[in-house]
């Protein structure tokens, strides 16, 4: 569907657009993992958890509307960008109304997270604030760091290790080396769907002058760079199997490996446009993942 034919669309259907509701997977695994780290070892607080799930959605959101908003800004959209349309390059929604839901969405972020730090302490409260900063300066600011390389170590540590750890240290008071264990696979996988992102706009971004790790790399490295993730993700649940922190039920994971394992094949043949299907499989895929992992991780002992 082109950017003319979303004009038809109302005002509810362009903002669920512009959220990009395909990635928001990436935002619930996550806390689904350390939730699940947190049941297993008898700290699950029901509340708490749901609060969790309700700010990683919202940080999303801020981010995918910070996203669309400063890259227009910025002059990095073009009519010639292969991914799905962006509400602001194309005058469906206008740039200060992308920036008014991109700031609302911040601030009920953080509204969550006030009452979060309540519950986890006043680090919950440092993580608030720098996962705030992080969703702007992500594409906004000075520097922002998806043009500048950074965006990959960015989702990785946040969408990962923020997201199971500090899931698990707002209900148990602490943090453990499997909940530190259980973030990796998660933060891998959705760091693979930026990647797919950077791989899809590498031609677009690199004449924009957007440097990111894609256009850093080149397309083969890029594409080395995805599979690797998508591989390393299954490494964790076998190490801790081999290491004792759990049973058998923490490799029910593998179950998603015939979907990697076209995934795999596919970054290699899908050009343009057809890499949107990728970013949404490997979406569903790290949902899925996130899932048998956490079913795993209850069901460790």
């Amino acid at each position: 569907m082109h950017a003319q034919d979303h004009k038809r669309l109302s005002t509810m259907q362009l903002w669920w657009l512009a959220i990009r509701p395909k990635t928001l997977p990436a935002a619930v695994g996550p806390v689904a993992v350390g939730s699940a780290v947190a049941m297993a070892d008898g700290r699950f607080l029901l509340l708490p958890a749901l609060a969790c799930f309700m700010g990683a959605m919202l940080l999303q959101i801020g981010v995918n509307l910070a996203n669309d908003y400063f890259d227009f800004k910025n002059n990095i959209d073009s009519d010639e960008r292969q991914g799905p349309v962006r509400v602001t390059q194309s005058g469906l929604i206008a740039p200060a109304a992308v920036r008014r839901g991109m700031i609302i969405a911040l601030v009920l972020a953080a509204l969550v997270f006030v009452y979060l730090g309540v519950v986890g302490g006043p680090v919950i409260i440092l993580v608030g604030i720098a996962s705030v900063v992080a969703a702007v300066a992500y594409s906004g600011g000075p520097f922002p760091l998806a043009s500048n390389g950074l965006g990959e170590i960015f989702v990785f540590i946040f969408f990962g290790l923020v997201a199971v750890g500090g899931t698990y240290y707002i209900q148990a008071k602490d943090l453990t080396l499997v909940a530190l264990l259980a973030a990796v696979p998660p933060g891998l996988l959705v760091t693979a769907i930026m990647v797919v992102n950077n791989l899809r706009d590498i031609d677009t971004d690199k004449k924009a002058g957007k440097r990111t790790l894609a256009v850093i790399l080149g397309r083969y490295r890029t594409i080395m760079e995805y599979k690797f993730l998508i591989v390393a993700s299954y490494i964790t649940p076998l190490y801790m199997l081999v290491s004792g922190m759990a049973d058998g039920f923490i490799l029910l994971p593998m179950t998603t490996l015939p979907m990697a394992r076209i995934l795999i094949i596919k970054v290699e043949c899908d050009l343009g446009t057809n890499l949107n299907e990728l970013l949404a499989s490997t979406a569903r895929l790290s949902l899925m993942y996130s899932l048998m992992f956490s079913f795993g991780l209850v069901y460790r002992f």
